[in-house]
């Protein structure tokens, strides 16, 4: 693995990469509230095929965290990895949670830029919204995005040792891999100045909205369909054990996505990278060699 700081658009960004850069490219983009750091069990398992790059977003580990909401916005966020990989696509995209929100942004966007697009345990915007909108389940399940955008979360999740953060990160999932030097690395990306509060703005910064239980949200804009689909193939990866993102919110995928592949993973929850890398570089693997 390689590490530095990368110019993009102007500011700093970290990035790491592993495999020979004179392989075809695979982005993978990270999630909240993790950090390119995340991805150190499963990249080095697609090295040999991929020059595989990892940056912490924007707001994240050792990049550029601007304090303002307004510079969280998809374009923006979308606008880093358009510059990070410059004139070297078109290239795979894999995104996960947050991470899968700039991959579908970068392949609505700029679909010359993405060939292949993989997600796993992340949601394309028109069905999450549309779940979110009903006061159900997902709406249940999203209720943390509302905390979340309150001001001064960020200085509640980082009290006692960031306590509330890891309740946040952890509730009712397998959390077995996040101890020891793994669990310092991580509280050491969240503890670094502003980072917090840049990690929590792409939830401000975002137009989603989350019903109140039981009060569903009736007055929503549609989504313009036609500037929302994923032209390239697709693979949805989904860890069956998730419980912030339910397996409603990917019902109708296939109005957006005409080349998708879904594979479930039974034994795995939100955080299925740690728990089944392996596992999970087979299935992209398998998926690689029949598209």
């Amino acid at each position: 693995m390689q590490a530095g700081m990368h110019d993009l658009n102007g500011q700093p960004f970290y990035v790491r990469t592993w495999g020979d850069p004179a392989l075809p490219r695979l982005l993978l983009l990270h999630g909240f509230p993790e950090y390119g750091g995340a991805w150190e069990d499963f990249a080095p398992l697609l090295a040999d095929r991929f020059h595989v790059i990892a940056p912490d977003q924007r707001g994240y580990g050792r990049s550029w965290a601007p304090a303002d909401v307004g510079e969280y916005t998809a374009s923006k966020l979308v606008s880093d990895m358009v510059a990070l990989i410059g004139d070297d696509g078109p290239v795979t995209v894999l995104g996960h949670d947050w991470g899968a929100g700039v991959a579908y942004a970068l392949a609505f966007m700029h679909p010359e830029l993405v060939s292949r697009l993989i997600i796993a345990n992340g949601v394309h915007p028109a069905p999450f919204q549309r779940e979110m909108a009903k006061g159900g389940a997902q709406s249940e399940a999203s209720q943390y995005i509302n905390y979340l955008r309150a001001e001064g979360s960020e200085d509640k999740l980082a009290a006692n040792d960031f306590e509330k953060l890891l309740a946040l990160f952890s509730a009712k999932m397998d959390m077995s891999w996040l101890q020891g030097d793994v669990l310092a690395r991580y509280k050491e990306a969240w503890g670094r100045p502003g980072r917090l509060r840049g990690m929590i703005n792409w939830y401000r910064a975002s137009p989603l909205v989350v019903a109140d239980p039981g009060k569903p949200v009736t007055d929503l804009r549609a989504l313009p369909v036609e500037r929302l689909q994923v032209r390239c193939p697709h693979l949805l990866i989904w860890g069956a054990g998730d419980i912030a993102l339910l397996p409603a919110a990917t019902e109708g995928l296939e109005d957006f996505a005409a080349d998708l592949t879904r594979v479930e993973i039974a034994d795995a929850d939100h955080w299925l990278f740690h728990q089944k890398p392996q596992e999970i570089a087979d299935v992209v693997r398998d998926w690689l060699d029949r598209t």
